[in-house]
């Protein structure tokens, strides 16, 4: 969330910012109220101080006897004043919040403009797709003629967006995620952590997805919510903290189950499993000192980057514009991968840095060395990767031409040593 001392220093230079990600100015509706919480403010500590004056000069008068009424009167009329501009401050306050928790972060000056994924930039390609000298098929259709991906029983269990994995591509779907766990916390130095799936409002607060993104989210019938993403619980565990700087960098990964409702996508990607309500993803979370927060983004990016050429995936990264980078982030890498059987680049993980825009929400800060500065921490998130498409590029980049898939080397030991996956 924006500190509202960076609007007064330039609000001009705020609107611009809002406009590069097409919302109308703002900083003179949240000035004006600012300057009329401001005054409140300063009213409600001239009345008290003229309170606590009244106080003493009627226990003065009482002590010599003398007729108090009038002090008192006036110290009942200042307490009513003073309640009324309490309760103006915290209106206005509340509103002042109220607009500044809807508004995203600014963006990098990087960022390239644009309203849509359309004017995403190209950073860097690895790998080439190559010609499989056969028609390729799309994930689904290698899934349904193995036997082994099955959406009617998933619709059946529990509606669109769901899909039951079994056998073989299951084992290849769990060799995936343990396979990106093991190669971050070995070789990328994060630490494994299992998160709860459940969340409060002020833990989807913290990252920003509440309270503009609600309609995206799943919600139980007790006030919970399922996590989006394991960003959601990971990034919260600096809530409310004060960490040492020397404690920074703090990285940590989880593989775990999302959730999300999809509002929005009705008729995209509605055959197979690119799109679902319920999925695994690998997550990336990094808390860092403000200085070391640009590396660090380049440092995750590159870590998902791996997963993906020990995978044998061509991919490319992309530096997203202004109208797709999402609301937290000042500025976002996706990956994309090549599924030979779309004929397209696809998304499979997301690195943003998001500065110290969620640490203000979350009140997360570290205390310099030298003891005598405490400031927001700031907050990086990215997957490494998500594993349900990721098991979706290894079918389509390693299908045979008998419908077999073959398992990169990468994953035997996490698949017992299976190398191929074929029908029997």
């Amino acid at each position: 969330m924006h500190d509202i001392r960076t609007i007064r220093a330039d609000g001009a230079g705020f609107d611009a910012a809002m406009a590069r990600r097409g919302l109308l100015p703002v900083s003179a509706d949240l000035l004006e109220r600012d300057a009329a919480r401001r005054l409140a403010q300063t009213a409600l500590q001239e009345k008290q101080a003229r309170r606590n004056a009244l106080a003493k000069l009627v226990g003065e008068g009482r002590r010599k006897g003398a007729d108090t009424s009038a002090l008192e009167a006036e110290s009942t009329t200042l307490r009513d004043d003073m309640a009324a501009l309490e309760q103006n401050a915290a209106a206005l306050d509340g509103e002042i919040r109220a607009t500044l928790e809807r508004l995203p972060n600014i963006l990098d000056p990087d960022v390239p403009d644009g309203r849509d994924e359309t004017a995403n930039a190209v950073v860097k390609q690895t790998g080439t797709p190559r010609d499989l000298g056969f028609e390729p098929k799309q994930h689904f259709e290698l899934g349904e003629a193995l036997g082994l991906m099955l959406f009617e029983p998933a619709a059946k269990l529990a509606g669109a967006r769901f899909t039951v994995v079994r056998g073989a591509l299951a084992r290849l779907e769990r060799a995936l995620g343990q396979f990106m766990l093991d190669l971050h916390t070995t070789e990328h130095g994060y630490q494994e952590v299992q998160v709860p799936l459940l969340v409060n409002d002020a833990t989807m607060y913290g990252t920003g997805q509440l309270p503009k993104f609600a309609e995206d989210l799943f919600r139980t019938t007790d006030g919970r919510w399922l996590i989006p993403t394991a960003e959601v619980p990971l990034t919260n565990l600096a809530a409310g903290d004060i960490v040492t700087e020397k404690s920074l960098p703090q990285r940590v990964t989880a593989l775990s189950e999302c959730f999300r409702s999809e509002a929005g996508s009705a008729g995209r990607d509605t055959r197979g499993m690119l799109r679902q309500h319920q999925f695994r993803k690998v997550e990336l979370v990094s808390v860092t000192k403000p200085e070391d927060s640009e590396a660090e983004h380049e440092r995750m990016t590159r870590a998902a980057e791996r997963v993906l050429e020990l995978l044998g995936l061509p991919y490319r990264r992309m530096l997203l514009c202004a109208g797709d980078t999402g609301f937290s982030s000042v500025k976002t890498y996706d990956l994309e991968v090549w599924l030979p059987g779309q004929g397209m680049w696809r998304e499979i993980s997301s690195c943003s840095n998001c500065r110290d825009f969620q640490a203000r929400r979350m009140n997360a800060r570290y205390r310099s060395t030298d003891g005598k500065t405490v400031m927001p921490v700031h907050t990086l998130n990215g997957s490494g990767v998500a594993v349900g498409r990721a098991l979706i590029a290894v079918m389509e980049n390693h299908q045979q031409a008998d419908g077999s898939i073959l398992v990169p080397e990468a994953l035997w030991p996490w698949t017992g040593g299976m190398e191929r996956i074929a029908s029997r």
